[in-house]
């Protein structure tokens, strides 16, 4: 591609600026845009409807097996502003993904950092660096950056989740890597805690002494399961008497977030509630766990239940309204924020 050709009526300067054009120059006079007084994000505020991906995924499980379509069976949200590329936000990669009765998706690694967060299904057991973890409805599972994980479903039922990666970022950093696991057959393990929740999995306690500081920069407990995201979530609304609460998913070693790319929150809005509008710099994806509601976005409405996902752009006014019920809406968000605190470009308001 060649560079763009500035024009001039003036024809002095039209001949420089073609000269500079063919020197792979621009002039700074002329650009319009580069500095705005708010960001101006490509990506759009957008809803992947759940009933349509579990439609179209059970469509491809029985045209796609794993040994067709690769080593993953997964619908990547696109988002309609970033011109048909396969991300969900201009720095997040989402996608839904599904695993039949019986199925594995083989060992393989690379340097962009991945989560799941599970929706449906309990019969899942992931192993990163071959430590099992189990999968059930309201996980999270950690897959860092450079860590080898495959996925084994030894049930009769099938299970469904959603996949976040900050494989735009890294793509934009030129730093993608991949590789293929080990050739030969793992049998896969199926303990009932891992390692790493046996380690890091008790509330204030840690291993001491040489074990004190886990290798990585990323959270050394990889499965947060939902009945202490659950418990968590309730104390802080008995506690606090608030209809709207949010906890953070930690390092339970470091403090601050899971992965240095990555941050993730789990909302409870009370049935019947709504919340004040929120913004922050950064892109966001929410997936809604429980409940049903509506999501205002900017000038967007969105009518959301289980499994719904949507994105939100960096500075986009955000509400949110809970359906009357005796559900609350639960919400898991994934943000880049880690990046933008890191850059000290992190901003939020809330009205």
């Amino acid at each position: 591609m060649t560079t763009k050709r500035y024009e001039s009526k003036e024809p002095e300067l039209d001949v420089l600026y073609q000269d500079m054009s063919d020197h792979d120059l621009q002039p700074l006079w002329e650009m319009r845009g580069l500095l705005t007084p708010e960001p101006n994000p490509r990506t759009v505020a957008h809803r992947w409807s759940a009933k349509q991906m579990r439609a179209l995924g059970e469509r491809a499980g029985q045209l796609v097996p794993i040994d067709r379509g690769g080593d993953r069976r997964v619908l990547a949200c696109a988002n309609p502003g970033l011109g048909g590329a396969p991300y969900a936000t201009s720095t997040l990669w989402a996608a839904v993904q599904f695993l039949g009765p019986r199925e594995a998706a083989p060992a393989h690694r690379h340097s962009p950092s991945a989560l799941r967060f599970v929706l449906e299904g309990d019969s899942v057991w992931t192993m990163i660096n071959g430590d099992p973890l189990h999968m059930a409805a309201g996980d999270l599972i950690l897959t860092p950056a450079w860590t080898f994980h495959e996925h084994h479903n030894p049930s009769d039922k099938g299970m469904l989740w959603v996949d976040v990666l900050d494989l735009p970022t890294v793509e934009f950093l030129e730093a993608v890597f991949f590789e293929e696991g080990p050739s030969e057959e793992v049998i896969p393990k199926m303990d009932a805690q891992s390692a790493s929740e046996k380690l890091y999995g008790s509330p204030g306690l840690v291993p001491a002494g040489q074990a004190a500081q886990p290798s990585g920069n990323y959270s050394p407990l990889l499965a947060y399961h939902w009945a202490d995201t659950d418990a968590a979530l309730r104390h802080q609304a008995d506690v606090s008497g608030e209809t709207d609460v949010t906890v953070r998913y930690t390092d339970p070693v470091r403090g601050g977030d899971v992965m240095p790319t990555m941050r993730c929150e789990m909302r409870r809005v009370a049935a019947g509630t709504k919340t004040s509008a929120h913004r922050q710099s950064g892109t966001r994806i929410t997936t809604v766990l429980h409940g049903s509601g509506r999501i205002t976005v900017g000038n967007n409405e969105f009518d959301v239940e289980h499994g719904d996902i949507i994105a939100i752009p960096s500075w986009a006014w955000t509400t949110v309204h809970a359906n009357p019920g005796v559900e609350d809406l639960d919400l898991f968000t994934t943000s880049d924020a880690p990046v933008l605190s890191a850059l000290k470009l992190f901003r939020e308001e809330w009205s």
